[in-house]
C-alpha cells in the first residue's frame, strides 16, 4: 500500500495549527489511518517535526513515546538503514567562543563543501558544574547520545545529553566517592548494550597503594539508563591492573575497551587491552600488537584506542622512530589480525591522531589546530577547512532520551 504523500510535507507551522490534546477531531490523520501507516510517516519526518507531533494529540504522543510501540528504536534503525547518519560532530571549547559557551557543530560528510548541518550550545552550565572547572569533555558518543564529564573524579559530574531533542540528564552520585572511600584514580566508559537495548556508563576506580592498602584495589560500578541507578560489580570480577587515563576508551560491538597495564614478573610492565562486555558485565583481556621493547619499561604507553568501523584501532607514539603508528585489528577479537595501517612522522606538523570517520578515514590534527582526513587505502588527504575545532565522532541524529521524563531529565 503506497504511503500518502500529503503528511510528508508537514511543516512545524502546520503542525502547531493542529495541536490539541483535548480535541482528537483536529487530528484527522490519526483517526483515519492505521497505526503502522502513521508510524511510517513519522519515520520520514525531521526530528523537530516528530517532537512537535507529540503535542498534536494523545494518540500521536503515545505512538512516539510509549515503549510498547518501540518507535524510538525503530527510528534509529531507519536512520542507519537509509543512510541518514552521515554526520560528524565537532566541538569548540568556551575559550574560543564569544559567549564563553562550549559549542558543538554537526557537518555533513556527503557534502563536498562540508557545510554546517546544525550547531548546539551546551546547556550544562551553572550550579551543577564545578566553579573551577566548567568545561565538560566527551566520554563517548552512541546513537546520538553524548556522555559528558569534567576531568574531576572528585566532583562526580556525569551527564547524558541528546542535543537533537534538547534533553540532558545528570547521573546520580556514584557509590564510590571521595567522601565514602577517600582518594582514588579512575576512568569512565560509555556504550550501548544492543542485547538489552540499554545505554551504560562504566566507572573503573582504583586506590593508590598505602600502608593501609598494601595491594592495588579496584571498584567497578555500572550505571544503566533503563534503571537510572548505579550498581557495584563483585570485587572478584575486577582484574588487578591500572587503566590509562580518565577518558581514554572506545566502545564497539557492545563492549568497552581500555588500555591497561600491570607489573610483570621481571619488574617490567605488560600492556594489554581491557575489554568489558556491556551485556554480561564481565571483563577479559586482549593482547596488543607487538610494540618496541622499550615500552615494557614504561608503566603507561603514549597511546590511545579508537573505533575503526566495527573493530578497534590503536594509536601509538613510537618515541624511538618518532612516528605515530596506527594499528587496526581487522577481525574483531582476533589478536593475529593486528596490522599496522599507517606510520606517520610526528615531526611533520602532525600533532596527534584524533579518531576515525564513519567511512574509515582517520582524522589527524596538525600544528595550529588544522584538521585533515587521511584515507588509509588510497592515501588521499582531505582538508576539513576548519581550524580550532576538535573532532568528536561520527554522529547520527536520534530520539534517545525523548521519552525520559523521570530521573531528573531536563528539557531545555
Amino acid at each position: 500500500m503506497p504511503l500518502p504523500s500529503a503528511p510528508l510535507s508537514l511543516s512545524p507551522l502546520s503542525l502547531k495549527a493542529t495541536m490539541s490534546d483535548n480535541n482528537e477531531t483536529l487530528n484527522p490523520w490519526g483517526l483515519l489511518l492505521p497505526d503502522d501507516i502513521v508510524t511510517n510517516i513519522f519515520l520520514r519526518l525531521p526530528i523537530k517535526s516528530i517532537i512537535l507531533c507529540t503535542s498534536v494529540s494523545k494518540k500521536w504522543k503515545s505512538l512516539i513515546l510509549d515503549p510498547k510501540f518501540n518507535f524510538i528504536s525503530t527510528h534509529l534503525h531507519h536512520s542507519y538503514n537509509n543512510n541518514n547518519h552521515n554526520l560528524h560532530l565537532f566541538s569548540l571549547d568556551s575559550q574560543k567562543t564569544e559567549d564563553n559557551k562550549e559549542l558543538y557543530v554537526l557537518y555533513n560528510e556527503d557534502d563536498i563543501d562540508f557545510t554546517r548541518h546544525a550547531s548546539f550550545d551546551i546547556p550544562l552550565h551553572g550550579l551543577e558544574l564545578d566553579p573551577l572547572n566548567k568545561i565538560l569533555h566527551v566520554v563517548g558518543t552512541c546513537n546520538g547520545l553524548l556522555c559528558l564529564s569534567d576531568y574531576s573524579l572528585k566532583s562526580d559530574r556525569i551527564f547524558l545529553w541528546n542535543p537533537c531533542v534538547g534533553k540532558d540528564l545528570r547521573l546520580p552520585s556514584p557509590n564510590v566517592t571521595y567522601a565514602t572511600h577517600g582518594v582514588f584514580k579512575g576512568s569512565l566508559g560509555f556504550g550501548f548494550d544492543p542485547k538489552a537495548n540499554d545505554y551504560k556508563v562504566v566507572r573503573v576506580v582504583w586506590f593508590p597503594i598505602t600502608p593501609n592498602l598494601p595491594t592495588l584495589q579496584h571498584k567497578v560500578e555500572v550505571y544503566s539508563l533503563s534503571t537510572g541507578q548505579w550498581r557495584m560489580l563483585r570485587d572478584s570480577l575486577v582484574p588487578t591492573c591500572v587503566v590509562y587515563g580518565i577518558l581514554t576508551q572506545s566502545s564497539v560491538n557492545g563492549a568497552m575497551h581500555w588500555l591497561a597495564s600491570r607489573t610483570a614478573n621481571d619488574n617490567q610492565f605488560d600492556h594489554f587491552g581491557l575489554v568489558f562486555d556491556l551485556h554480561n558485565e564481565v571483563f577479559h583481556e586482549i593482547l596488543l600488537p607487538e610494540l618496541p621493547a622499550y615500552t615494557r619499561q614504561r608503566s603507561t604507553l603514549c597511546a590511545s584506542v579508537s573505533t575503526y568501523q566495527n573493530s578497534i584501532a590503536l594509536f601509538h607514539d613510537d618515541h624511538n622512530s618518532l612516528c605515530l603508528d596506527i594499528w587496526v585489528m581487522k577481525d574483531n577479537g582476533v589478536v593475529s589480525s593486528w596490522v599496522k595501517a599507517l606510520s606517520l612522522p610526528l615531526r611533520k606538523n602532525i600533532t596527534r591522531a584524533v579518531g576515525f570517520r564513519r567511512n574509515g578515514h582517520i582524522v589527524l590534527e596538525l600544528d595550529g589546530g588544522q584538521l585533515i582526513s587521511w584515507d588509509l587505502e588510497t592515501q588521499e588527504i582531505t582538508d576539513f577547512g576548519i581550524i580550532g575545532y576538535n573532532f568528536v565522532d561520527a554522529y547520527v541524529e536520534s530520539l534517545v532520551l525523548l521519552d525520559k521524563t523521570a530521573n531528573n531529565a531536563i528539557t531545555y
